[in-house]
């Protein structure tokens, strides 16, 4: 049953249209992952959907009684007071009333003038039902309504406002970037959690893992088109290449005969004399359409300003301790790390990895133990929390810092063009950095910390706010990164596509050293992890079986060793097959068959896929 529609929506906010000509249903039920790119409007769709702004032009219908509720990015500046207070104002003036109830009754002395008062009120709107709700929404999320909403930490503040848009029994959830400071723990109870959510749920992540668990749609911006792919993330991969392909050879088709017309009008005389003016207005019309299209935006083009190789042993830590007050942070700790080396370091917020981070680069003395650094060490650190921008200069001014040029990559470019490898233009680069959305902030951080020689790299949470395509390609540098690398991260698809190595902080100062990324570690731990001292053990929202052990490896007979190799072969045959079947269906002349052979192409393109999928399923299982 649909909840909500948008017919023909347009948007703008100056300039080209932001959502031009939307056509959208959410059904009930329904985990939507909706992308796209840095600015592309993602979050511009949901505050339309939950009603806080309105569109230029066409429609957002809600069917009657449909609730909506939505978590922003970023916390609210507005929210204070206790836990309790926070979640009820997810129920409006209703809210307050409860709060302020809530208050009342727990203060030293009762005011019973007040308190009658409010009951009154809370009677009137048929309140008392709701009060329940929220005591209910707290323990669910195992929260402390009496807590002080300021004191808890960025990941519990998340959890609280996702309390505040349950309490209202939403029809529709709008999620924006949930997974954004919160730990892995967290993030896997949220994974859980969602699942078990009986209402329809509209997200946006740059979290692939978390994406691929939940989505059951994928829904595309891309320059103002909005664009529905059914299915998986491996899916709408696939599909979304080809419509690439046959969109660029497409445009191409149209350019070369456009250039061609281009010759034509600049012929001779004669030529001039004697021309269709019909050819001539289809050429004015050809160069309107032109003109109006909307190429797809470039990707980022990084490139790190490499500094001197340094010594091959980088740090070298024995029996290093330390710790706050009676709370042990890092006991006992020996590792070495060698030039090269790229280090992803787990565990939960507050456990100390940011502290261990500072103990190993000589910024923190250890209580106990020593601590060395190799020789020609140069350190180049993302700050998670952006600190080292300076709010007061702009993109150019926090990248040049006095200069015109910097070296990246052996080669010396102006800052202006540097920049726009990051996607900036020269009027965005000028723009007050106060006016940056969060993507931008982390794109400019980057090209900041790149445009610095160094030789080892430590990066505090470098993927928040960043889109797909970026984090991919930051990926594949920092797998081509020749110095060494220290990485902080919660996305565990991040981590296991760029770290060769793992510490993790198992609590109570024990640093677990690990070979591999995180699914290599959870495969190797010899328990759960430990969650950092004072912090609740969050439970998942459904029951969730224990990992069987891992099945020791077997040999392949000759026949499976045979069928593994001609497998890749196959599957690239497969693959051409799916891709000329995809472009027929791209020609103009495909739906002027008769309904029998595009039934026939059709069902050919089904059974082609299936292959392909099991052909890929068997290399996986053979490959394991």
């Amino acid at each position: 049953m649909p909840l909500m529609t948008l017919q023909n929506v347009d948007y703008s906010v100056g300039g080209p249209l932001l959502l031009e000509n939307v056509a959208l249903t959410i059904d009930a039920g329904e985990r939507i992952a909706l992308i796209g790119r840095n600015g592309a409007g993602k979050s511009t769709l949901m505050r339309l959907l939950a009603g806080e702004i309105h569109p230029d032009g066409g429609e957002v219908r809600r069917e009657g009684g449909v609730r909506v509720a939505r978590l922003e990015q970023e916390v609210p500046s507005d929210a204070g007071g206790d836990v309790w207070d926070v979640v009820a104002g997810g129920l409006g003036d209703l809210g307050k009333w409860l709060a302020k109830y809530h208050h009342i009754i727990h203060a030293d002395h009762v005011d019973t003038d007040a308190l009658a008062k409010v009951q009154a009120k809370i009677e009137d709107a048929n309140g008392w039902s709701l009060d329940q709700r929220v005591t209910e929404t707290l323990d669910r999320l195992g929260l402390d309504g009496d807590a002080l909403f300021s004191s808890l930490s960025g990941g519990l503040k998340r959890r609280v406002l996702l309390a505040r848009a349950l309490v209202s029994a939403p029809d529709l959830l709008l999620l924006d970037e949930p997974t954004n400071h919160l730990d892995i723990e967290a993030i896997d109870w949220l994974e859980n959690f969602l699942k078990g959510w009986q209402g329809a749920l509209l997200f946006v992540t740059h979290d692939r893992r978390f994406l691929r668990s939940l989505a059951t749609r994928i829904v595309e911006i891309d320059r103002g088109q909005v664009t529905s792919w059914p299915g998986d993330w491996a899916n709408y991969e696939r599909r979304r290449e080809e419509r690439l392909n046959a969109e660029a050879q497409e445009n191409a088709r149209f350019d070369k005969m456009l250039a061609q017309e281009e010759v034509w009008i600049r012929q001779g005389i004669k030529a001039r004399r004697t021309r269709d003016e019909g050819r001539v207005r289809r050429l004015k019309a050809m160069r309107v359409e032109r003109m109006q299209r909307r190429d797809l935006t470039g990707n980022v083009k990084m490139a790190l300003a490499q500094g001197e190789a340094s010594g091959r042993k980088v740090v070298e830590a024995k029996g290093v301790s330390f710790g706050h007050g009676e709370r042990q942070l890092i006991t006992d700790l020996s590792t070495t790390i060698f030039r090269g080396d790229r280090i992803g370091l787990i565990g939960p917020n507050g456990s100390g990895k940011t502290t261990l981070i500072k103990l190993l680069l000589g910024e923190l003395k250890p209580d106990a133990g020593e601590i060395q650094l190799g020789s020609n060490i140069q350190v180049a650190y993302f700050d998670q929390y952006r600190a080292t921008l300076r709010e007061d200069w702009n993109a150019l001014e926090n990248v040049a810092e006095g200069r015109e040029f910097v070296e990246v990559g052996g080669k010396s470019k102006h800052v202006i063009g540097y920049l726009q490898d990051f996607l900036f233009t020269p009027e965005r680069a000028r723009a007050p950095i106060t006016r940056l959305s969060g993507g931008e902030r982390n794109r400019l951080l980057l090209a900041k910390l790149f445009a610095q020689p160094s030789n080892l790299l430590v990066m505090d949470e470098p993927t928040n706010d960043l889109d797909v395509e970026t984090l991919e390609l930051l990926e594949e540098m920092l797998g081509d990164y020749p110095g060494t690398l220290l990485l902080v991260s919660h996305d565990r698809d991040f981590l296991d596509n760029v770290v060769t190595s793992t510490l993790v902080m198992e609590g109570e100062g024990r640093v677990g050293e690990y070979v591999g990324g995180y699914t290599d570690w959870l495969r190797q731990r010899p328990v759960a992890p430990v969650s950092a001292p004072g912090k609740p053990v969050l439970a998942p929202a459904t029951p969730v079986a224990a990992a069987p052990a891992a099945a020791p490896k077997r040999k392949l007979s000759y026949k499976e060793t045979r069928e593994l190799e001609q497998l890749p072969l196959r599957i690239e045959t497969l693959e051409n097959k799916l891709a000329e079947l995809t472009a027929q269906m791209n020609e103009p002349s495909f739906f002027q068959r008769d309904a029998a052979a595009i039934n026939a192409h059709n069902a050919l393109l089904a059974q082609t896929q299936l292959e392909l999928d099991g052909a890929y399923a068997r290399w996986s299982e053979l490959d394991a």
